[in-house]
């Protein structure tokens, strides 16, 4: 999706990365968590920070630090997890973004919104919809649909194991 694309004004609620302002649609967001207990999921990537339970259901949670390239912190009474909705293979799967934390959500018309710049042809920036403005800061819009790859999202999509364990005697 395209700047072009927005054609209408749009909430969107933001959130900080290290002094960065990201925002995402506000159609895409379920919810925001405060930071709780996340079960590690082993030989996950490092940016899969692991599982929560969100009232019975399994949701992944993956650190957006880390899978920006940033250095990961600490986290604090502003960490939360912001409860997203991101269309993979023509379904919506649930994913839990960690982020430092959450600012407000405002509206932007979308003759406010610039296209994302353009930077050679290495750097995948096509989870950047567009640059917006807030109080003399940028705003970079992130389409959520992009910002993991099916391959990413394939990977944290629970799975059987492929062979049951065989427990000691039972070879």
């Amino acid at each position: 999706m395209s700047v072009s694309s927005i054609t209408e004004t749009r909430q969107y609620l933001t959130f900080l990365l290290r002094e960065e302002v990201f925002a995402l649609d506000v159609s895409h967001v379920r919810e925001i968590l405060e930071f709780t207990t996340v079960t590690k999921v082993p030989k996950t990537p490092d940016y899969m920070r692991g599982v929560i339970n969100l009232r019975g259901s399994v949701v992944p949670v993956l650190d957006m630090r880390l899978k920006f390239g940033l250095t990961e912190i600490e986290k604090t009474v502003n960490t939360c997890i912001i409860v997203v909705e991101v269309s993979y293979n023509g379904e919506t799967t649930v994913i839990g973004a960690l982020v430092d934390s959450v600012q407000e959500v405002f509206e932007l018309e979308h003759d406010q919104i610039e296209p994302p710049p353009r930077i050679g042809t290495q750097l995948r920036t096509g989870v950047v919809k567009g640059m917006g403005k807030k109080d003399d800061r940028f705003v970079i819009i992130l389409d959520i649909d992009e910002v993991f790859s099916s391959e990413e999202l394939a990977g944290v999509q629970v799975t059987k194991t492929e062979e049951p364990m065989r427990m000691a005697g039972n070879e």
